[in-house]
């Protein structure tokens, strides 16, 4: 069964891959420029979303589903429901996860050049997409239902959170899906 659900997804991106037409450096420039100029208008943002995470040492994913709340430049809030909810709040200098199940929390001070630092930053970068042509490369694709970005860092210890982040925008450039792949080999499906 298993083999034919992966037979099925590899022949749909195919499929999909086909329609999609890569965007030069100028078009790629020009939608980053329509992607800032929208967030300005609203620098404010709220979803729902639906989570999915490979673990390598897992055999079965973890799924979870959430709220995710961001302001431009970096404040976010994400509460995760599920098996191992959690909250987790920034304001762009410190980071706290509270995790109710636990009656625990963890508090970090941000911009102290740590992992975490780089782990927050493609964060808050991936979703304002502010200045990110600095901290990623970009490879970009208009498809039949919107935009592909593919995003790999430049920094090293960018490079220690992901190797990679797939970033699929709707025609009217709101996220509809990422896809982070780490190092280790594990990967995030939101």
């Amino acid at each position: 069964m298993r083999k034919i659900i992966t037979v099925i997804f590899l022949v749909a991106s195919f499929v999909i891959g086909v329609k999609a037409e890569p965007l030069s450096p100028a078009d790629i420039k020009s939608l980053l420029e329509r992607i800032r100029e929208k967030r300005a208008a609203a620098p404010s943002m709220q979803a729902d979303f639906q989570e999915q995470r490979k673990v390598h040492l897992l055999d079965e994913p973890i799924n979870s589903s959430g709220k995710i709340w961001f302001q431009a430049p970096n404040k976010f809030r994400v509460e995760r429901k599920g098996n191992a909810p959690s909250i987790t709040v920034s304001d762009g200098q410190q980071l706290w996860i509270y995790y109710p199940n636990f009656k625990s929390a963890e508090h970090y001070s941000l911009a102290k050049r740590s992992p975490l630092d780089a782990a927050i930053s493609a964060i808050t970068t991936s979703l304002n997409l502010e200045n990110v042509e600095h901290t990623f490369h970009i490879i970009a694709a208009n498809g039949e239902k919107g935009y592909d970005l593919e995003l790999t860092p430049r920094n090293p210890s960018m490079k220690r959170i992901f190797q990679k982040l797939l970033l699929h925008l709707s025609d009217d450039l709101f996220a509809e899906r990422t896809d982070m792949l780490q190092p280790n080999g594990d990967q995030i499906v939101t």
